[in-house]
């Protein structure tokens, strides 16, 4: 009785969320194109405000862009690129790594300015 009564409050909860089901959305915007040279291109859209595009050759090289709204009400626009580099995506929601301390950038300089020179021990 107890897990039923926790399950009615859980879906209570939701439906007076104002929860919308994603699943209603639908396609309003698509187009796919794929030519002989291996090159490829598409966008879509959807009526929940999705957005995508990319573009690319093959396996080769791909670029696009995807933005959407998170559920927390964030926008987020990604846009990325994939080629001999990896996967390269950009976006202000991303998270970023703290600034490289002054004395490691302080001890790469020196380590360049003085490379290392193997000494021969006498035997």
């Amino acid at each position: 009785m107890y897990k039923a009564t926790l399950i009615l409050a859980a879906l209570c909860l939701i439906a007076s969320s104002g929860a919308v089901d994603e699943s209603d959305a639908v396609i309003t915007k698509y187009r796919s194109e794929i030519n002989e040279d291996g090159s490829y291109s598409y966008e879509y859209g959807t009526s929940n405000n999705i957005q995508a595009a990319e573009s690319g050759v093959g396996s080769a090289y791909a670029t696009g862009s995807v933005q959407y709204t998170a559920p927390d009400g964030q926008p987020i626009n990604l846009e990325y690129t994939a080629d001999e580099n990896g996967y390269q995506p950009k976006g202000d929601h991303l998270p970023t790594p703290p600034p490289t301390p002054d004395y490691i950038l302080r001890a790469l300089a020196y380590i360049e300015e003085h490379p290392f020179t193997r000494v021969q021990l006498k035997k």
